[in-house]
């Protein structure tokens, strides 16, 4: 049977992470101390050589929005950002949260070098406010890491400073957007932005600033530490590494596990203890509600950003929903276009109307005869085909991903 392998939770249950003096006894700021020693652009090469990716749902190359903030800033000279994303608003998903309750010296360390890295002098932790342990752990250890030196004037050697502050997201699933959470860390509504520009090139207030996921800036101290070559030892060619997975549904035992990227979801399902009550597997929610339904076609298939790309699938944040055979795709649907007609900001027409017309074709799809049924999930993945090329940000992008994978790989059921 498959192990976990962590990187990112490698100190969670080991450390008691209210305490920087154990953190530091357990190997912490090692990353940080070898970083301090190399040339910035050395840091961001060696993140790129290592193949991270980004951990929040898109699987950007992180060395190379890294390259992209530095290339912005050697053409400007005002100040620089770097923004941790902890708003964890995908339905399913709670990996974030793991780390900052279990480990949250290892994220600021990882921000530490990030900011060594670009030269930014100011960093925002961006996390909802209703994660009120994670909010609770992290206060401590920013203090901590304060009165230690890590943080505040001169902390990164001479002339270098680097400020830390925590924002509060106030529960809006849009601002887990990296342009939109920037117009909320700015005091405005959070609406999306139109892009171009990225953040590399135009973030907060302007500048020139590098977002990252929790899980992303988890990795960057093993990286540095251990080296590229090292961390390319996990995982797949395109997918190295490790990733944080979080489980629930018909499984014997919901929950995280982290294990090397290229896993299976059998095995994962494995490792949660097979299947609740033994009954047959049906489906799985991957990646949550902007995320894609799967049969067991894909059980064997290595949980990879290409590799679930091959499958019309994604691998996204990592959750994953399991539904046996007892459980109704119906019912899911209908929560997932919900919770999209719910959390759309209502800025751009496309969204805001197409998701209250989907959950009505939905509604008037279920009363219908089967044949009339298959015809009106066409009709709904031809309208969300539509929201998708005319939105201006993801969330309208994401309904295409729930009904296309239905459409896909449970046509059969409607």
């Amino acid at each position: 049977m498959i192990q976990e392998t962590k990187i990112a939770l490698k100190n969670a249950g080991k450390i008691d992470p209210m305490s920087i003096d154990e953190y530091l006894n357990s190997g912490g700021f090692q990353g940080l101390k070898k970083a301090m020693h190399i040339e910035p652009v050395k840091i961001i090469e060696q993140v790129s050589d290592a193949g991270l990716r980004g951990r929040g749902g898109a699987g950007f190359p992180a060395g190379m929005k890294g390259r992209f903030t530095d290339e912005a800033i050697c053409h400007y000279c005002g100040p620089k950002y770097l923004i941790c994303n902890a708003d964890e608003g995908e339905p399913g998903t709670y990996k974030d949260r793991v780390i900052m309750e279990q480990d949250p010296f290892l994220l600021i360390e990882g921000m530490l070098i990030s900011a060594l890295s670009i030269g930014a002098g100011k960093g925002y932790i961006y996390i909802r406010g209703e994660y009120t342990e994670s909010i609770r752990k992290l206060k401590n250890a920013i203090d901590q890491c304060y009165k230690k030196g890590f943080l505040g004037k001169d902390c990164l050697g001479e002339n270098l400073s680097f400020e830390l502050e925590l924002r509060y997201g106030a529960g809006s699933y849009l601002c887990g957007e990296e342009l939109t959470l920037l117009e909320s860390l700015e005091g405005k509504r959070g609406y999306p932005r139109i892009k171009p520009p990225f953040p590399a090139q135009k973030g907060l207030f302007g500048c020139p600033t590098l977002i990252n996921n929790v899980e992303t800036f988890a990795h960057v101290p093993y990286i540095i530490e251990q080296g590229p070559e090292h961390y390319k030892k996990f995982g797949t060619e395109k997918s190295p590494g490790t990733k944080i997975f979080t489980v629930s549904g018909d499984v014997k035992n919901p929950g995280y596990v982290e294990t090397e990227m290229g896993v299976t979801l059998e095995q994962i399902i494995e490792l949660c203890g097979g299947m609740k009550d033994s009954k047959p597997f049906y489906a799985a929610l991957l990646g949550g509600a902007a995320g894609t339904f799967v049969n067991k076609e894909v059980l064997q298939t290595p949980m990879g950003f290409d590799t679930l790309k091959e499958k019309d699938a994604i691998l996204g944040s990592g959750a994953v929903i399991v539904m046996n055979t007892e459980r109704s795709i119906y019912d899911m649907m209908e929560s997932i276009l919900e919770f999209f007609k719910h959390e759309s900001c209502g800025k751009c027409v496309p969204c805001r109307v197409g998701t209250n017309q989907l959950l009505i074709m939905f509604h008037q799809m279920v009363n219908q005869a089967k044949g009339d049924r298959a015809k009106m999930l066409e009709k709904m993945k031809q309208e969300a085909e539509y929201m998708a090329a005319n939105s201006l940000c993801p969330l309208g992008s994401s309904p295409i991903l729930p009904i296309g994978s239905i459409s896909k790989y449970f046509k059969e059921d409607f």
